[in-house]
């Protein structure tokens, strides 16, 4: 069934957030780019800002994080002009851990609100390679510290579980996409899942998780088997999940849709209250929108 024929299985509430998209413009105006030398990780597509808001109406979303994608690299210019053309909205950039202040000062003036740490979410288990992302990681975290931005961190669930003590530690406050990346075949007694609930329910209490990409963790069609970790995401912190379409999908955009996915969240957090704090109250304070006590002041 096509984008289009799907309906929305319970209406968001009002000031509903999708905390997690990304836009790609024409190739001429923002091509693509690449960080250290690395080689893409897929050809960007065309998914404009226009295509985004008509499924965002359809769904009933009134705020939006932008998420810079891994195509574009460093070079933020297509989310940014996109977040220029959404007054109030959010975004989330990868940019280098030793900018000047003053882009990140532009940035933040722009709506900027946290800096991705992002590794291939199948990049295979790597000895070492956990160890090489925490200098960027603390020096990000120093500078996100100063100026009340989140660190938003992607890869594998094998990576999630090798970072967890570096995690535990971090002053600021940080997401992990997908739900850490663990892969709802093997369950909730997995031991990096585990650890993650522990994160989550103790200590300084600065994990938030997105209920995101579950197409890249759980089984098609209907990614049954992420239900039992979302369950116990939200038994364990529902005030620290957000939820995001993670739009346009890319390789998975043809088995997919953003409208079954918000219909998954409803299977999910069948209480209307739990869907309120996923889809308002926590994105609300963790990205400082209108109305929203920032997330460290709690």
């Amino acid at each position: 069934m096509s984008e289009q024929q799907e309906h929305p299985e319970f209406k968001a509430p009002p000031g509903a957030c999708d905390a997690h998209f990304h836009v790609f413009g024409p190739a001429d105006r923002y091509p693509h780019g690449t960080v250290g030398g690395e080689k893409l990780r897929y050809p960007p597509p065309l998914a404009p800002l226009e295509a985004y808001l008509e499924l965002a109406r359809r769904l009933g979303l009134e705020r939006f994080v932008f998420v810079q994608p891994s195509a574009y690299g460093r070079d933020n210019r297509c989310m940014l002009d996109a977040m220029r053309a959404v007054p109030g909205s959010r975004g989330i950039v990868d940019v280098d851990e030793d900018a000047p202040d003053a882009e990140l000062d532009r940035l933040r003036a722009a709506g900027v609100r946290g800096v991705r740490i992002n590794t291939s979410p199948v990049k295979p288990l790597e000895a070492g390679y956990a160890a090489s992302l925490i200098p960027r990681i603390q020096r990000l975290e120093a500078r996100c510290f100063e100026i009340g931005w989140t660190l938003d961190l992607l890869g594998p669930g094998w990576l999630t579980t090798e970072l967890m003590p570096t995690l535990g530690r971090l002053r600021v406050d940080f997401t992990l996409a997908h739900m850490g990346m663990y892969l709802g075949r093997d369950g909730v007694r997995q031991p990096g899942f585990q650890q993650l609930l522990e994160l989550l329910r103790h200590g300084a209490r600065r994990c938030w998780i997105k209920l995101t990409g579950a197409y890249r963790m759980a089984s098609p069609p209907d990614f049954r088997d992420a239900a039992p970790l979302a369950q116990a995401l939200l038994e364990a912190a529902p005030d620290r999940l957000i939820w995001g379409s993670d739009y346009p999908h890319l390789s998975f955009a043809d088995r997919v849709s953003s409208t079954a996915l918000f219909n998954l969240l409803g299977r999910w957090a069948p209480d209307e209250a739990d869907r309120r704090r996923i889809l308002v109250e926590n994105p609300e304070r963790l990205y400082q929108f209108a109305g929203g006590r920032p997330a460290r002041e709690r």
